[in-house]
């Protein structure tokens, strides 16, 4: 067999509806769209929340809440991955975290006490669990607060 005589099997193509070719086409008259009404129109277009005239889902629903625009997330960080990467004795600062892919916006970093914890390293973060806190001073580091602007985090 070669690539020129490979066939799709019987029956697995179809040709096209030919829609509006008259009506001993079977497809004539109103070209399979029906009698009156919306979608028998040309430009029908439907938008992605209507319901058929029902209320919304979106209009249904009460409003409740705010949310805050300028509210930030603290991105977080595991002692555990921090130890991986990092040498003894090194200063863990924002700036070394973003290069090394820990962070992708860097306005808070909190690090969490997940993982072990062996190495002596002196971690700057804006915050910091009590557990992680904890194993960091335990193995001979220091836990650095910084100051977000005015604000303490």
């Amino acid at each position: 067999m070669k690539l020129h005589q490979i066939k799709a099997p019987a029956g697995s193509t179809r040709s096209r509806k030919r829609v509006g070719r008259g009506d001993a086409s079977g497809h004539g008259g109103t070209s399979t769209r029906g009698h009156k009404g919306h979608k028998s129109r040309k430009g029908y277009s439907l938008s992605y929340n209507f319901e058929g005239g029902q209320m919304a889902l979106a209009r249904r629903l009460p409003k409740r809440g705010f949310t805050h625009v300028k509210k930030s997330y603290a991105e977080i960080i595991n002692l555990g991955d921090i130890e991986k990467v990092f040498k003894e004795n090194d200063a863990v600062t924002p700036e070394l975290l973003k290069e090394r892919g820990f962070v992708k916006k860097g306005e808070n970093i909190k690090i969490l006490g997940e993982g072990g914890m062996k190495k002596k390293l002196e971690i700057h973060a804006h915050s910091f669990s009590s557990k992680a806190k904890e194993r960091i001073e335990k193995t001979g580091g220091k836990a650095v607060k910084i100051m977000q602007g005015n604000k303490k985090c």
